[in-house]
């Protein structure tokens, strides 16, 4: 458990939220007579029905936060459509929480909706904290019994919480820790809001080991398999931090996070090439899921760096020789194309590479096994590793496929799933020759074993790959965001189609000297226009 953690109070504020099946229109039945149990057809006639009336949500959104406020648990989740889950939690709101007094004053109703304001005291160890905070519940209409009552759901309670979290009061197991850059300055969350959820990560794996004192605080303990950190929502009482020193550069850090922040989504990462260290990491927005390591979405284009490695490898197709990139290709039932159906006729290995041309891959697939490019991420590039970063992540997905979806794999699609962490290592490999697995905290802290390939790329494909990925940076799809770059430097661009999307994640990796990375725009388009600037600017900047 992250901040705020304490085994002796794990107890289930909440636990009744998962997947329990509550019964609450059964007590609101009973107190109409003898007939309402659901059994007498005629009281069933005559129940409401539709939506409940603006008067209906106003009045029951009043008496609900009365019964709340009073402390009056059992009356307030009569009121609700799941009263055996409600009670447990606004009993354990007060018990576990630790809430002695709350002040519930409802807002102007939108439709159903009634936003909330709370003013509560929170009475812990002898302190009383005051705690504010904004909410909201829905009003619908119970089924079986036609009145109007509270849609209940763990948000009600805190709009941080979801089913499965539990909200206490006590003893952080995890100290605060003060995470600092390589250089020794102070990372918060305030000077560096698209750090909060990783320095929540690493506060929780990271607390005890820094050597600080644990302090008193109100937090959430998120459900089993969440991908996101536990959350402290109220310091009572400041613990003392001890110091993490983590990998990030501080000048790298804030031009990621400036370039991040012009996009309504996106996510990037920069490494180093030569030892793995984790350079920059950035979201936008800012307080959102931490996709840059935590992500795994279809790489498009940018996998063809992977992918080109494994023809190379195999003596498929090599810089310099012809190399068909017609307008389709088909394998395994499914027809591809490539982008605006274009061609390149008596074309050439890096003329396709660098104009990313789909049906130059898929052409291939039937001299593939259909784990050659699964033994090449892995075996190689490290993906699939068990990577230990010292921060949740996840390492990259290529599984063994067949057919069309074996076909789509070459290109980024079908069962592939990565992140800007995961391709920012594929562009550090490609022009060193070397998997080096990323990390922000160094392993030293605590004795990590760090993932390493099998295989040490074979100097003739890592060659050819370097001159690709330069081919298309100075002459290719990545030429426009990558003007003006000088030294030793390389790029791939990618636009990966997702179902239901009207624009597909556009991706770009790249390299330069000693610093790799990679970055998506959910929906952004092509990756070149989208991805490319914000990658740039790293490599510009390092």
């Amino acid at each position: 458990m992250r901040s705020g953690a304490r085994a002796a109070i794990a107890g289930a504020l909440f636990a009744a939220m998962i997947g329990t099946a509550g019964c609450g229109g059964g007590q609101d039945d009973a107190s109409d007579g003898a007939n309402a149990g659901g059994d007498d057809k005629s009281s069933l006639k005559s129940a409401k029905t539709g939506p409940p009336s603006a008067a209906e949500v106003r009045t029951t959104a009043k008496e609900f936060l009365a019964a709340w406020s009073s402390g009056s648990a059992a009356k307030a989740a009569a009121l609700t459509d799941d009263t055996k889950t409600a009670t447990t939690a606004l009993t354990g709101y007060r018990t576990k929480a630790h809430i002695d007094k709350v002040a519930l004053e409802p807002g102007q109703p939108s439709g159903r909706t009634v936003p909330f304001s709370v003013s509560a005291r929170i009475s812990y160890g002898g302190r009383q904290v005051p705690w504010t905070y904004e909410s909201s519940l829905t009003v619908t209409r119970d089924t079986r019994s036609g009145k109007a009552v509270v849609d209940w759901k763990p948000s009600v309670v805190h709009p941080k919480l979801h089913t499965g979290d539990t909200l206490s009061t006590g003893e952080s197991e995890a100290p605060p820790i003060k995470a600092v850059d390589r250089d020794g300055g102070a990372l918060t969350a305030a000077g560096h809001p698209t750090l909060k959820t990783v320095l929540e990560g690493l506060r929780e794996r990271y607390g005890k080991k820094a050597g600080g004192t644990a302090g008193v605080e109100t937090w959430i303990a998120r459900a089993k398999g969440a991908k996101s950190p536990d959350e402290t929502l109220k310091v009572l009482s400041k613990g003392t931090p001890g110091t993490l020193r983590t990998t990030i550069d501080p000048k790298l850090q804030r031009t990621a996070e400036q370039a991040v922040s012009k996009r309504s989504k996106a996510a990037v990462v920069a490494v180093k090439p030569s030892t793995g260290e984790i350079l920059a990491v950035a979201n936008s927005p800012a307080d959102s899921f931490n996709a840059a390591l935590q992500g795994s979405y279809a790489p498009g284009s940018t996998m063809k760096v992977i992918t080109s490695a494994t023809l190379l490898d195999k003596g498929l197709a090599g810089y310099g020789k012809q190399h068909p990139c017609p307008k389709y290709s088909s394998y395994g039932g499914w027809k591809f194309q490539n982008d605006d159906k274009f061609e390149i006729k008596h074309g050439t290995f890096e003329q396709s590479f660098a104009r990313s041309c789909n049906t130059a891959f898929i052409s291939q697939a039937p001299k593939l096994k259909d784990d050659d490019l699964t033994k090449e991420a892995r075996d190689v590039f490290g993906i699939g590793l068990n990577w230990q970063a010292g921060a949740p992540s996840f390492d990259g997905a290529v599984p063994v496929q067949s057919g069309a979806s074996k076909a789509a794999s070459l290109i980024g699609q079908g069962g592939v799933r990565m992140n800007p962490l995961n391709m920012a290592s594929v562009s550090a490999t490609a022009s060193t020759g070397v998997f080096r697995q990323p990390y922000l905290v160094a392993p030293s802290v605590d004795d990590r074993t760090l993932a390493k390939a099998t295989r040490t790329m074979k100097s003739s494909t890592r060659d050819q790959l370097r001159k690709l990925m330069h081919l298309t940076a100075t002459s290719g799809t990545a030429a426009e965001a990558m003007s003006g770059m000088s030294g030793d430097f390389g790029a791939k661009t990618g636009s990966a189609e997702v179902d239901g999307q009207k624009k597909p994640n556009g991706w770009f990796t790249a390299y330069r000297g000693d610093l790799a990375a990679a970055g998506v725009v959910p929906e952004g388009g092509h990756g070149g226009d989208t991805a490319g600037p914000i990658v740039a600017s790293l490599l510009r900047a390092g």
